[in-house]
């Protein structure tokens, strides 16, 4: 039986007999990677948005350059829950290699949209096919050969747009604000689209029962990757020098700073008071990191798991030396090369302890793009007040795909530059000790280069030193240094962001978790309350961890620490830190290099309850 003669199976009366799902369902495009899909696929997520639906996009791509299967999967939740689905009531099949594949994720009931020359080897009875003619509106389109591949992805929108009621003007605002404004290329996909609108019209007959109608739910948002969030921070928090060797899924971070540098930072002769630079590698990336951190330039990275393990060397002597510098860790999957385009957060331990012997890091964990901007510009000011590298770990889900999100908050504060001598300062004190503990915080007073004052000069150095920075391999300033050190890591703890938390009256159980799990986490949490289980929820935003998780375990009988990863990193970290509850504290790690899904988290939850 060829895909044709499945349109005449009794599946489709069944779907008209369904009453109508509005703004509550998700679509899966499967497409071919570096066909020019990303286009059209954000142009449906954006053109949802601007009718005022909540909307999430999560782009499954692979790492290379073309040809291997791609998967987009927008979520329309008409209640805002933005976490992915496991499954999708729509599917795109627009990929041969992966069509029988795609059918096979629908439910029954779903929709699938294919193209009139692809033949299914075993259709299902169950769903509903709509069979679109690509090629032959293709060449009334009379679109450039050479683009001809690419413009054939506005078919499906057009199908869609007319099959699920979305907003020609909105795919037309759309085209323009991907393509700025270029009447040409607007016009010319905009013209696809209209083509398929009315093929569809006269030759389709609708018979599944989603729909998409007008919210207001999405007033006063905006739509942002996490990576151009980080960058617009960190341009609002003075950087002013970023170094960096391409590697995803962080390039796009920098790929921002390049983008919106020069916007931000206009100067009238011309002349750039920024640089960004491309290394000839990750270790020399993070040492021009820390050489331009030492001359006072506000300075910073963007890696991912292998260019982190590289820097380990210069990390461990930023700690040491106790030199400010900012890098952001976008994680995805290992080990080793792993899965370049997939998310994960494995690295929380290898970067904590970042380093040679005894080293503790600063880490913040964004979880929203919110905290992308803000961990921008704030890792700046607590690096420059602790005098060390501080790590900012987002992911590739976070990163890479766009978010919902209000608008940013203007830093509240000015730049903190730190413990920072002037001539004046040190003319005033008579004597200054680059690492002497003067507050007893373990903070010690710096200057920069620059500052005339003779007394101003010290070595800068990875081996052992004295409270002047002078060569030393004494035990008692070896010692006196951890000793400080240790302080210092301590008075980082009352200086880091605070978890965020919801706790619930009667709850006996407690959720810990951070960054991009926090979406699948408050809609399973829902879908827990509904069975009669109260659940309270702190999302960790920071390393080293602080009294405010001590209050949360102490409040509850049974805690769950969820992170996608395989080892449970989060979780013995927790358990180190509340070691008199490390039983009641319980691991749900996973990793299959996909986003949570609200789905997996409730059920994790409930089969260690029944336990």
């Amino acid at each position: 039986m060829g895909a044709l003669d499945v349109l005449e199976q009794p599946a489709q009366a069944k779907g008209a007999e369904r009453p109508e799902t509005i703004n509550d369902f998700s679509i899966v495009i499967a497409t071919v990677n570096g066909s020019g899909s990303q286009t059209a696929n954000n142009l449906l997520a954006r053109s949802a948005f601007k009718m005022g639906i909540p909307v999430s996009a999560k782009n499954l791509f692979p790492s290379n350059i073309s040809g291997l299967p791609t998967w987009y999967n927008i979520r329309l939740s008409k209640e805002g829950y933005i976490a992915r689905r496991e499954t999708a009531e729509i599917v795109v099949a627009f990929n041969p290699a992966t069509a029988e594949e795609d059918l096979c994720s629908l439910p029954a009931g779903g929709v699938c949209l294919y193209p009139d020359d692809f033949k299914f080897e075993e259709p299902r009875q169950d769903v509903i096919y709509y069979a679109l003619p690509v090629k032959s509106l293709m060449k009334q389109a009379e679109v450039d050969p050479k683009l001809r591949d690419h413009v054939a992805n506005m078919v499906y929108v057009g199908a869609l747009a007319y099959l699920l009621g979305i907003e020609v003007d909105e795919l037309r605002d759309g085209l323009n604000y991907h393509f700025k404004g270029k009447a040409k290329a607007v016009d010319m996909n905009m013209n696809v689209v209209n083509m398929t609108i009315d093929w569809a019209r006269d030759n389709l007959t609708k018979s599944d029962p989603y729909r998409m109608e007008r919210m207001g739910e999405t007033k006063g948002l905006m739509l942002v990757e996490g990576n151009s969030a980080a960058a617009l921070g960190a341009i609002f928090g003075g950087v002013t020098v970023a170094a960096w060797y391409p590697i995803t899924p962080s390039t796009s971070l920098i790929d921002a700073l390049n983008e919106y540098l020069p916007k931000l930072r206009p100067q009238q002769d011309g002349t750039q008071e920024f640089a960004v630079v491309q290394a000839e590698d990750e270790l020399a990336a993070i040492g021009i990191v820390l050489g331009a951190a030492w001359a006072g330039a506000r300075s910073m990275t963007s890696t991912s798991g292998p260019g982190i393990s590289l820097m380990t060397e210069f990390a461990g002597l930023g700690y040491f030396a106790e030199i400010p510098g900012v890098v952001w860790d976008i994680q995805r999957v290992g080990p080793s090369t792993g899965l370049p385009t997939r998310t994960s957060q494995g690295d929380i331990i290898s970067v904590y302890f970042l380093g040679h012997g005894d080293t503790r890091q600063v880490v913040l964990l964004p979880g929203t793009m919110k905290e992308c901007f803000e961990f921008g510009w704030r890792a700046f000011d607590l690096s420059e007040r602790l005098q060390t590298p501080v790590f900012v770990l987002s992911d590739l889900d976070l990163g890479m795909n766009i978010w919902m999100t209000e608008p940013f908050d203007y830093p509240d504060q000015p730049m903190d530059r730190g413990k920072v001598l002037s001539e004046e300062d040190l003319q005033r004190l008579g004597e200054f000790a680059r690492y002497a503990d003067v507050d007893g915080d373990g903070i010690t007073y710096r200057t920069l280069p620059g500052n005339k004052n003779p007394m101003s000069a010290y070595f800068v150095r990875g081996t052992g030193h004295n409270t002047k920075a002078v060569y030393s391999e004494r035990p008692d300033d070896w010692e006196q240094n951890l000793k400080r050190l240790e302080r210092k890591h301590e008075t980082a703890r009352t200086m880091v962001p605070k978890p965020v938390v919801d706790k619930r009256e009667g709850a006996e159980i407690g959720i810990i978790a951070f960054g991009s799990t926090e979406g699948a986490i408050e809609e399973a949490r829902d879908h827990l309350r509904k069975q009669g289980i109260e659940a309270s929820f702190l999302r960790l935003r920071a390393l080293p961890l602080e009294q405010t998780l001590t209050d949360f375990i102490n409040a509850h009988k049974r805690l769950y620490v969820i992170e996608m990863n395989v080892e449970g990193q989060m979780h013995s970290l927790v358990r180190l830190f509340a070691p008199e509850r490390a039983t009641d504290i319980r691991s749900i790690a996973h990793l299959d290099g996909l986003p949570f899904t609200a789905t997996f988290v409730q059920n994790a939850i409930l089969e260690q309850e029944q336990k």
